[in-house]
């Protein structure tokens, strides 16, 4: 079975899990932004919840299926239609042969995640199907989607009908709080800078992408004055190189936070203030240009604690939808 792409969307792509074990050779992880939604789309189906899906970034693509299949949308609001007919998210879906699937105005969130029964098989490349664009690695062809393509699609019946109730989902609140545990490179700003850092607004930047999300709108930082050692560079927000972790907040210039994502490169010559927590990256996958937000200090174990109401958010959506 194949899919055909009739319209490619703005930017959609194959995604799953990603492919730890290779950052030591500068690449990254990668796979879905939104793994919640990555991984309840493919259970919402009947697949392994690591199977290939499709990210769809701000707009959907139009897709026409060539045998019958079961599709499940989750993540951002993006509604589905089948021949034109709208369709729930987060349910599971039948398409038949010949049936086309596309997508409305965006309502909420930035990206949603399209799963198909059997996932995508494109082939597997360092143990991920996921797409690196930047490495043209992975995925179809090593690249987002164009008209034209045929994505070949795995065996699996499939279960058309399952739904994830509210109250599983994540929902994105009204106020944006980022949690960030300081890092290394907290010293290097004055005190007063560090304490204006966590009470701005600052405002998503439309340069946020699989890569990082820049923000903007608040006060530059202040350094503590030092001269620069041998191979930092000038600028006083630059370091000897160093490790990138994911989720990592660069400050360039001291001027605009940039929180490195699924596709960041894995070391360079920026300080890093500290690193936003694992339970709040697919948080970041969602949010739109100029949407607010602050980010809040916690400790390790707060950021321990949060990962772990994340797990268990998962498994009871797990356990509801085996059942």
């Amino acid at each position: 079975m194949a899919i055909k792409v009739i319209s490619p969307g703005l930017s959609t792509s194959v995604q799953d899990l990603g492919r730890p074990g290779y950052y030591h050779l500068g690449i990254p992880e990668g796979g879905g932004m939104d793994r919640f939604a990555t991984m309840v789309a493919n259970l919402l189906v009947g697949n392994h919840e690591g199977a290939a899906v499709l990210e769809a970034t701000f707009m959907g693509p139009e897709l026409e299926f060539t045998q019958d299949a079961v599709v499940a949308v989750t993540g951002g609001d993006l509604p589905p239609k089948v021949n034109g007919v709208e369709q729930p998210t987060w349910e599971s879906f039948a398409v038949k042969a010949g049936d086309r699937l596309s997508f409305g105005f965006l309502k909420g969130g930035a990206r949603a995640y399209i799963a198909v029964s059997g996932g995508i098989d494109v082939p597997v490349v360092l143990g991920s199907r996921s797409t690196y664009v930047l490495g043209a690695l992975g995925g179809y062809q090593g690249r987002v989607l164009k008209a034209g393509d045929a994505l070949p699609v795995g065996q699996g019946a499939g279960v058309a009908g399952r739904s994830l109730p509210a109250d599983l989902r994540r929902v994105q609140p009204a106020a944006i709080e980022l949690r960030m545990l300081p890092g290394l490179y907290w010293h290097r700003i004055t005190e007063a800078a560090g304490k204006r850092f966590f009470e701005d607004t600052w405002k998503v930047a439309p340069e946020a992408d699989r890569i990082g999300y820049r923000f903007r709108g608040g006060h530059p930082l202040e350094f503590v004055a030092r001269e620069q050692p041998f191979g930092a560079g000038s600028d006083p927000s630059n370091i000897v190189d160093a490790c990138y972790p994911y989720g990592s907040i660069q400050v360039p210039s001291g001027t605009e936070p940039i929180v490195l994502h699924r596709d960041a490169v894995s070391g360079g010559g920026y300080m890093m203030l500290g690193v936003v927590i694992s339970a709040d990256m697919d948080r970041i996958a969602q949010l739109q240009p100029h949407t607010p937000a602050q980010f809040v200090p916690v400790t390790m174990d707060q950021a321990l604690a949060a990962r772990a109401d994340n797990r268990a958010l998962f498994d009871r959506a797990r356990a509801h939808l085996a059942g």
